[in-house]
């Protein structure tokens, strides 16, 4: 190896292993950003959900034809679909939304501009209880975080 090259490469190779350096503080900080975003997504969805505004709800979903919401044997495409679907479950003739909660969220960011979140949710309504597990892909675009893919048991 040319003595100049080694000279740059030896330190550059030891100085993460010195007592004083911090690389991996740039990365872990964007990882808290992006994780905080995406549970002010997930904390705006439920207070949207609450006041009986589902299209504030939606709005943590990204609006394309691309989006795909999975539930049981379902699976819908697009954001319209997914709204269609929601508004026929819980503002049909005799439904209702209920007071909706997520809890156990574990938010694990995958890099720059993907989110990975899994949790329970629950529906507390006047004669029942729903609830179950969500598993969710979140992608960031330029308005801010979205989900692409949710996948939805009870």
């Amino acid at each position: 190896m040319n003595q100049s090259i080694r000279r740059f490469l030896l330190p550059a190779l030891l100085l993460p292993l010195a007592g004083g350096a911090s690389a991996p503080a740039a990365p872990e900080r964007a990882d808290d950003d992006a994780e905080k975003a995406v549970r002010k997504v997930l904390s705006d969805q439920q207070d949207a959900w609450n006041k009986g505004d589902l299209e504030g709800f939606m709005a943590g979903y990204w609006s394309s034809d691309d989006l795909s919401f999975f539930s049981g044997p379902d699976a819908t495409r697009g954001w319209k679909a997914t709204l269609e679907r929601y508004r026929k479950r819980y503002q049909g003739d005799g439904k209702e939304m209920g007071k909706l909660t997520f809890s156990e969220i574990d938010v694990t960011v995958l890099g720059p501009d993907a989110v990975l979140v899994r949790g329970h949710w629950k529906v507390k309504m006047s004669k029942d209880e729903p609830s179950g597990l969500f598993t969710l892909v979140f992608k960031r675009f330029t308005d801010g975080w979205r989900i692409i893919h949710d996948h939805t048991s009870r």
